[in-house]
């Protein structure tokens, strides 16, 4: 087979997929008017998921001319070489064509595209394994990397087969809530492309807690047949989605009056099918949640959530690690509440941190600034790195961090090790960079770690924070 027919045949599976229905048919045409305002973030070529949804004529030429030629070039590299390392590289590259051309749709429309590009199979898949030095063991699981995709691209779970697939060490879904919900108003995402910087005002947009449990239901039992139908070691293991790591990240609705009950329900329902939990309490989108940041009402909220995770019956590899995700506008008060609560009762982890409701330069001159929402990207590095140490420094390096925001690079994944983070997240570098970011992430950070004398990624943890003190 030629490779013009292998390009052909990834077309027609394309345009096929860009033509189904989907559920996000109503509002694609408002969605489309604020093209011009809002801003979006992609990860790769990949289907719509609505004939409805899809942009004008010029716009879904220009996508599919891309898309075109990127899978052309995988096509030619698939019939060009026998080696799996070669053309995985080649594939991860030829996103590169690709991604810039989300830059021209609207914000919504574009993540929708990029996460049923996940779901449909439309993105590479990492197959050479990470370098050694990246491994490490967290709550007594095997991370590969320790390079993880935030909440919020996939916040239903319908790709996280794919998400993993693409080399992150980790993924986690959500913010799920107990009962469906729209979120707030459109347009409610906008990119400070100069800055590398993103603000959404989502306010937990969410399809419900049932539909992800039947979604990760699904996909566990998939997971738990290749394991018992393999005869062989073929079946790499990892977490309970597969290979990888699943986190699951809990919120609650808007107009909940009491959001122990709702995080409690969301317990009940997902915790079976997680690697990890996480309590959110800090988004800025939602009236009144970051209130529970405070030490009486995080006291009581742990405590609550702790009760109904461990009266659940588990198997021997006990129950998933409860980890809760604070904001970056905290002050050294409230930090050092948030510590003795995180060490009295036990908390397995902290994400540090969320998006920031500042506008820290040089992203306040922006046009954009003054949008209502919660800024993520390289802006946000700074001041969540900061927080990181702090709070790594207050808990004695004694519970596990996930430091999160503006990751763009190795040496940024680095810095927030040497900070105290013991993993990683990113998510609007993987927005502007595509899949090709993620494997020069994990290469570069595994040269950082080489190059100051560091065998592992353990080894690196908090350095920075120790050399201070001595």
């Amino acid at each position: 087979m030629s490779s013009s027919t292998v390009a052909s045949a990834w077309l027609r599976s394309l345009r096929s997929a860009l033509l189904r229905g989907s559920p996000c048919r109503a509002g694609a045409g408002a969605s489309r008017q604020a093209s011009t305002s809002s801003a979006s973030s992609g990860a790769a070529a990949g289907p719509a998921s609505a004939q409805s949804m899809v942009p004008p004529p010029s716009r879904k030429g220009i996508l599919l001319t891309g898309a075109m030629i990127g899978l052309t070039i995988a096509g030619g590299a698939y019939m060009s070489t026998r080696d799996e390392g070669t053309l995985c590289g080649l594939l991860f590259k030829s996103t590169e064509l690709v991604n810039p051309l989300f830059a021209l749709l609207d914000a919504e429309f574009a993540h929708r595209l990029a996460v049923s590009a996940a779901a449909h199979g439309f993105v590479p898949r990492e197959k050479r394994p990470d370098p050694p030095v990246l491994g490490l063991e967290v709550w007594g699981r095997n991370f590969t990397n320790p390079i993880g995709l935030a909440a919020g691209f996939d916040k239903n779970a319908e790709a996280v087969e794919g998400l993993l697939g693409l080399g992150f060490g980790f993924v986690e879904v959500g913010s799920v809530t107990p009962q469906p919900q729209e979120g707030n108003p459109k347009p409610r995402i906008f990119r400070l492309k100069e800055h590398g910087a993103v603000i959404n005002r989502c306010g937990f947009n969410s399809e419900g807690i049932v539909v992800v449990a039947k979604r990760l239901g699904a996909q566990h039992g998939k997971r738990k047949m290749e394991e018992t139908s393999s005869s062989t070691s073929n079946v790499k293991q990892g977490g309970k989605a597969g290979p990888g790591i699943l986190g699951v990240n809990l919120g609650k609705n808007k107009t909940s009056e009491d959001a122990a009950a709702d995080y409690v329900q969301g317990i009940h329902s997902l915790s079976q099918y997680a690697d990890y939990l996480v309590i959110n309490i800090s988004s800025p989108n939602t009236p009144g949640l970051r209130a529970l940041q405070g030490r009486k009402q995080l006291r009581e909220l742990v405590k609550k959530v702790h009760e109904a995770r461990d009266e659940m019956q588990w198997a021997e590899d006990g129950p998933p690690p409860l980890l809760v995700k604070i904001a970056p506008d905290l002050t050294k008060e409230d930090l050092e509440d948030i510590a003795a609560v995180a060490l009295s009762s036990k908390l397995d982890g902290l994400i540090i941190s969320n998006t920031t409701i500042a506008r820290p330069p040089p992203a306040d001159a922006h046009p954009l600034a003054q949008e209502t929402g919660g800024l993520s990207g390289k802006p946000l590095f700074d001041s969540s790195t900061r927080v990181l140490s702090e709070m790594y420094s207050l808990t004695g390096g004694t519970v596990p961090l996930i430091g999160c925001g503006g990751v763009t690079s190795g040496e940024d994944a680095y810095k927030k090790i040497r900070s105290g983070a013991t993993l990683v997240q990113l998510y609007t570098a993987l927005a502007y960079g595509g899949p090709a970011i993620i494997p020069r992430i994990k290469a570069e950070l595994a040269e950082c770690l080489e190059r100051d004398g560091f065998k592992s990624v353990r080894e690196a943890v908090g350095a920075d924070c120790k050399s201070k003190k001595a």
